[in-house]
């Protein structure tokens, strides 16, 4: 009897070289991002306050592959190549006759997938001369990363959290910090948007659309400055492709291929990273892998939002993009799973999404820490709660499988761990966590305020 596997490993020489971009597989190319004082679409110009022109150029790329710097490379072999595991335990837990693979990005610095696009964006900042840069972040895993990425760079790093996050992951404020970067809780008494906020809503939670809109603010004020944003934007999500693309060869190793893609989606990336490589496959070779992106029920863009141009932030500063969205003024309820509480969805995501080339489903919190909760008794790893909520689809579909006869592959991306964010664990432990359900008056008053916007 042949022993199993449970990891499929790469060697550092078997690091994509490339990012894959998949504007140019796109058979509906997205519609162009709007300038918000003219309505008309935005050029570079309109960008450059904002992000590094080699950043800007890779956002409009039509390109399939990009080129990643041999430096990005470099500082890549510190975690990369990520492993992929075999859930064997896990497949016996839940009975079912599905295989399920995942791959881990929780190896990483910082702990997730984001320190993928952290070093790339800090390597082109230091390339154009930039000084200091600011961010949002949300749970703070994205903060943590640019932290790192900074520090590498020599650059300054500033970030503003998500209020509601601030206050339930205080470990988050020290790691940040310990790498060098200033955090702010938001919304913040540093910016005119931040005190707009808080005079009109004094116990707000925040969002990641106002932290946001902090970052823009305090980055056009300076001209050594430039503004970093971890999800949403074509060329984020571009650079975590890399993670796919090692799933594509991890796969072939273990003489398998996945019938279904599974993670989870606030801005977008986490689930471009391990989606869009299996959709060119898709597009260009025939297949037909499900890609099923999973958000919170509390914060539904893409199963009960709408499809049109919107702003990334509260305040109306960035450019308006073509989207599902829940409206730039939406206020999510304060769940633990912070990096998913965003009001809108990547225009990549969207398109997709309008087009039927991939799914999406929601799901509730208590759901999700349940099924966070048996992973980690099945394969020792304490995922983090936005993780979580691919895992609670990847029980769903291993209880299809179940029910269907069906001996399916199913693979999901497990983003990052959840060290930080044992508060939410003990919460649920406490029952002090509940379910969310938004009301019909709810969904319809943020989207009420984008009357009079352009339709797409």
């Amino acid at each position: 009897m042949a022993e199993k596997q449970y990891k499929i490993l790469l060697s550092e020489d078997e690091i994509p070289r490339q990012w894959y971009n998949i504007q140019a597989d796109m058979p509906n190319k997205p519609l162009p991002p709007l300038h918000p004082a003219t309505k008309q679409p935005v050029g570079p110009g309109d960008l450059a306050p904002l992000f590094p022109m080699e950043l800007i150029k890779q956002e409009v790329s039509q390109e399939r592959y990009i080129e990643i710097p041999e430096e990005v490379r470099e500082i890549y072999k510190l975690w990369r190549p990520t492993p992929m595991f075999r859930a064997h335990r896990l497949e016996k837990m839940l009975d079912t006759p599905a295989k399920i693979y995942y791959k881990y990005e929780g190896v990483s610095p910082s702990g997730s997938h984001k320190t993928n696009t952290a070093v790339a964006q800090a390597y082109y900042n230091k390339m154009e001369g930039v000084k200091r840069i600011t961010t949002e972040t949300g749970a703070g895993q994205w903060g943590t990363a640019l932290a790192i990425a900074c520090q590498m760079f020599d650059i300054e790093c500033e970030v503003f959290q998500v209020r509601i996050s601030y206050n339930q992951k205080p470990y988050r404020k020290a790691l940040i910090e310990s790498f060098g970067a200033k955090i702010y809780p938001s919304p913040s008494e540093l910016t005119a948007s931040g005190r707009k906020i808080l005079e009109q809503y004094p116990d707000t939670p925040g969002s990641l659309g106002i932290a946001i809109s902090e970052a823009i603010e305090c980055a056009v004020q300076d001209e050594n400055c430039k503004y970093a944003l971890g999800s949403v934007l074509n060329h984020v999500l571009m650079h975590q492709t890399i993670i796919g693309q090692e799933c594509l060869v991890q796969m072939e190793k273990a003489g398998d291929f996945p019938d279904v893609v599974i993670a989870p989606l606030g801005g977008g990336s986490n689930f471009a990273g391990i989606s869009f490589p299996f959709l060119h496959q898709n597009l260009t070779q025939g297949k037909k892998v499900r890609a099923i992106a999973v958000e919170p029920a509390s914060c539904p863009k893409l199963t009960k939002g709408e499809f049109r141009y919107d702003f990334g932030d509260s305040a109306g500063f960035t450019p308006l993009l073509p989207m599902y969205t829940l409206g730039h003024n939406f206020r999510p309820a304060a769940i633990h799973a912070g990096g998913l509480r965003y009001h809108g969805a990547s225009v990549l995501c969207s398109q997709l999404l309008k087009d039927g080339l991939i799914e999406a489903n929601a799901i509730q919190q208590l759901e999700c820490f349940e099924a966070g909760v048996a992973f980690a008794k099945a394969e020792g790893i304490i995922p983090a709660p936005e993780a979580t909520h691919g895992i609670a689809q990847v029980f769903r579909e291993a209880q299809r499988c179940k029910e269907e006869g069906k001996s399916e592959t199913i693979l999901f991306n497990l983003c990052g761990h959840g060290f930080l964010d044992m508060q939410a664990y003990t919460d649920y432990f406490d029952g002090k966590l509940a379910d969310h359900y938004l009301t019909d008056e709810e969904l319809k008053s943020g989207l009420k305020e984008l009357e009079g916007y352009p339709v797409a």
